[in-house]
């Protein structure tokens, strides 16, 4: 074998390894519930943990095996129906709000369907030739990635699950709270200028992360840690969800049509504040980052405070230097933590615990053009009335952060683990 093609199945040897290892931590995050639990659709946004299984295996199926493969046998035609989240260019799809009606496929015949299709993919990686091989690979790793959006969305959507169910059971056990106070909130201040934003360099990236382009900004300042369960609290104390003068005309209709007084999952029991987290209820934290808020709420909260929130380019900017690690996914705590005490003039909480809201709607970066077919639906289609969320959360994979990441939520949504750091102009 020659050193380019020893070099090319080592190379084609990390990717599935890198496949598996994906499958198997998705399957570990259903592996202890219940198959009841996994049939459960609480609301639209809310997906089945069984459908998350199967639609991960689809992706695969659909975007790699079928068109690639001539050898592979598709598992079941109807799954095509059934699996497909929004692709129009694919075909048609079993509506997104009555996914929880599927009593069948089960739990089982998924799991079957995952093996199958694992399978395929690596028997297609054995006899496939160096051409088609590079061709593929770029859209293999696309399916991996996906699948780590789709592991963030099973705790997401596992923890709306429960929390409509009067035990509140737990998802996982976590280590108790720090009861320790919340760091000082300092401000760091940068001056602004010519600055590019946006993906560069080797690497995987979601096309919305690109093109690198030229922004201007005006001095800012950005807080040094997120808003506190503690300081949110005041805002509701200070009759904030009633105010309408810190409140979007939109965000106010959403207040007043649904009923908000406090973020989603907490509960106010005999005079006491209690959160709901992914190991079960418990009181409120106060040092705690406050998590799960619409980007309406987080908006008022900054007015209120007399503050705003960042742009994501000024967000970006800031985090350059920011190492890669936080609370992610990796920990097992799934749930935001304290801020640590850093030294002045330092950031913290960039990186995990919540997702933080921008000031940025969701649009494409200058001279962006989708991919075509049904994969330029991934992100493409969704660049309109919505809002840019940056730097991870307590549940986000840590291989699958960047600090030029672009999330992106209708600015009503709660369900996410989305929380906010405050900004201001100098």
């Amino acid at each position: 074998m020659s050193l380019s093609a020893a070099k090319e199945a080592a190379e084609r040897e990390t990717v599935l390894a890198r496949f598996e290892e994906n499958f198997q931590e998705t399957e570990a995050l259903a592996s202890g519930l219940l198959p009841e639990d996994q049939s459960i659709q609480s609301m639209p946004d809310v997906s089945p943990t069984k459908w998350h299984l199967a639609h991960t295996a689809w992706f695969f199926e659909t975007f790699i095996l079928i068109p690639s493969d001539p050898l592979y046998r598709v598992f079941d035609p109807a799954f095509a129906y059934l699996f497909n989240s929004y692709y129009e260019a694919i075909g048609p799809r079993h509506p997104r709000p009555q996914r929880g009606l599927l009593s069948r496929p089960g739990v089982t015949e998924i799991g079957t369907y995952r093996e199958h299709v694992a399978r395929g993919m690596r028997a297609f990686s054995a006899r496939t030739g160096e051409r088609l091989w590079r061709s593929v690979s770029p859209r293999i790793e696309l399916g991996i990635q996906h699948e780590k959006q789709h592991q963030e969305l099973i705790l997401m959507d596992i923890k709306h699950v429960f929390s409509i169910n009067p035990l509140f059971p737990a998802y996982r056990q976590a280590p108790a709270p720090s009861r320790a106070a919340p760091a000082p909130l300092l401000w760091i201040e940068f001056p602004g200028g010519l600055e590019e934003i946006g993906f560069a360099g080797d690497g995987f990236h979601f096309d919305n992360e690109s093109p690198r382009h030229k922004v201007w900004l005006e001095p800012y300042r950005l807080a040094s840690r997120l808003v506190t369960c503690g300081e949110y609290l005041a805002f509701i104390e200070d009759d904030g969800y009633r105010r309408p003068e810190f409140w979007l005309s939109d965000g106010r209709a959403c207040v007043e049509g649904e009923g908000w007084r406090a973020p989603l999952y907490w509960r106010r029991e005999e005079g006491h504040w209690r959160v709901f987290t992914l190991s079960g209820e418990r009181s409120l934290e106060p040092a705690e980052p406050v998590c799960h808020l619409s980007f309406y709420e987080a908006d008022a909260f900054a007015r209120w405070a007399g503050k705003r929130l960042p742009s994501e380019a000024e967000w970006e900017v800031a985090a350059r230097e920011v190492p890669l690690s936080g609370n992610l996914a990796g920990r097992r705590i799934y749930h935001p933590c304290a801020a640590p005490a850093l030294a002045s003039g330092s950031l913290s909480q960039m990186i995990g615990d919540v997702w933080e809201w921008t000031a940025s709607p969701y649009a494409p970066y200058p001279r962006f053009r989708a991919e075509r077919g049904a994969i330029g639906e991934y992100n493409a289609k969704f660049m309109c009335n919505q809002m840019v969320l940056r730097g991870g959360a307590a549940i986000t994979p840590e291989e699958h952060i960047r600090v030029t990441y672009r999330n992106f939520f209708p600015p009503s949504a709660r369900w996410a683990f989305s929380g906010l750091r405050l900004a201001e102009d100098c």
